[in-house]
């Protein structure tokens, strides 16, 4: 923010107030910071390995279910 000179009270009433705008990216990155504070995501350990689309699938409903349950308890 830059310094502002004023000569008197009166200058110093009448003068426009400087508010950095910040970008609308910048602003998004706060609020995504913010909400993966609030509430981070846990994922399992490890690398795994499926026969099918449907055992991924199946796999990942249940770390989803177990995730709902943490967040309930917390």
């Amino acid at each position: 923010m830059a310094i502002q000179k004023f000569r008197s009270i009166e200058e110093m009433t009448t003068a426009p107030i400087l508010i950095r705008s910040a970008s609308g990216f910048e602003r998004f990155i706060r609020h995504c910071a913010r909400y993966l504070a609030l509430a981070p995501r846990s994922y399992p350990r490890g690398v795994f390995r499926f026969r099918s689309v449907e055992e991924a699938q199946i796999a990942r409903d249940r770390v989803r279910d177990e995730a709902a349950v943490n967040r309930r308890r917390d």
